[in-house]
């Protein structure tokens, strides 16, 4: 016990260092959205450009074993609102083509992006949107092809940080490959038609650590309808609408973490901009 204490005492130090160093040099990330992709970009940032397809969809419920072209995906338009001088900072406002309207605020620090949605239902009907998809792409971040990326990836399990492929990993559905996580709550009727993993995530995190391991990402939403490894390199948690009634309003918010390997730095993060997952 002598001789391991400094060391543990040493790491902790270079972790703690590496941190603050980060926190200091680091600029804002930068933001960019053009024809439905929100591109991030720094200097810090692993791979140097993220790209965000955002959003991928809207769909209905009754997706699990459902025809995603035919039945899942709604047809939507997204422009821009802002005028693009801030680059840490987009507008987007989305129509979805049953009627809803989306207007999504996005924001940037050095080591996360902030969404702030607002969905309303301006028409006399109940609105079929039940939940969206934005596809956050990782291969930059993690210099994975779509075959290697995996072991890069996680979830929380049982309290854990867990990687992927997680056990008990599913492998049949309507499409595969891929990987589906639902909270409690939520119908299993209603998700990505992907293999649905039969274990219920801790906490709505998802994430991925850099190339070189000493970057994590991580994204959560609120409320959220699944955790996704998905077929392009990507990973997502997708929010939820829940199908708005006339005139009702919705707000949704989510974050994209960038931070040093650090998990339990993470899970206080989260902790604490997300209080009611726990």
């Amino acid at each position: 016990m002598r001789t391991l204490l400094p060391c543990v005492a040493a790491c902790c130090a270079l972790l703690l260092s590496a941190a603050t160093s980060f926190a200091a040099d680091a600029q804002p990330l930068r933001l960019d959205w053009e024809k439905n992709y929100l591109t991030i970009t720094g200097d810090h940032l692993p791979g140097g450009e993220m790209k965000v397809q955002y959003l991928e969809a809207y769909c209905r419920a009754g997706s699990t074993d459902a025809d995603w072209g035919k039945h899942t995906k709604m047809k939507h338009a997204t422009v821009r609102l802002d005028d693009g001088r801030d680059d840490r900072f987009v507008k987007l406002q989305c129509k979805v083509e049953d009627g809803l309207v989306v207007v999504h605020e996005i924001r940037s620090t050095h080591d996360e992006v902030d969404f702030r949605i607002l969905a309303t239902n301006p028409t006399d009907k109940r609105s079929e949107a039940h939940w969206a998809q934005p596809c956050i792409r990782l291969d930059k971040f993690t210099e994975r092809n779509q075959e290697s990326y995996l072991e890069k990836g996680f979830v929380f399990l049982d309290g854990e940080l867990a990687t992927m492929p997680t056990r008990n990993w599913a492998t049949e559905a309507r499409y595969t490959p891929g990987q589906v996580w639902a909270p409690k709550g939520v119908d299993r009727n209603d998700v990505n038609p992907r293999p649905l993993s039969v274990l219920v995530p801790s906490n709505g995190l998802i994430g991925c650590f850099s190339a070189d391991d000493t970057m994590l990402f991580a994204t959560a939403f609120e409320p959220y309808q699944e955790l996704f490894q998905g077929v392009i390199v990507c990973l997502h948690a997708d929010f939820r609408l829940g199908g708005l009634e006339p005139g009702e309003t919705k707000s949704i918010r989510g974050k994209i973490y960038i931070l040093p390997n650090d998990v339990p730095a993470l899970l206080k993060r989260y902790e604490r901009d997300f209080p009611e997952h726990h």
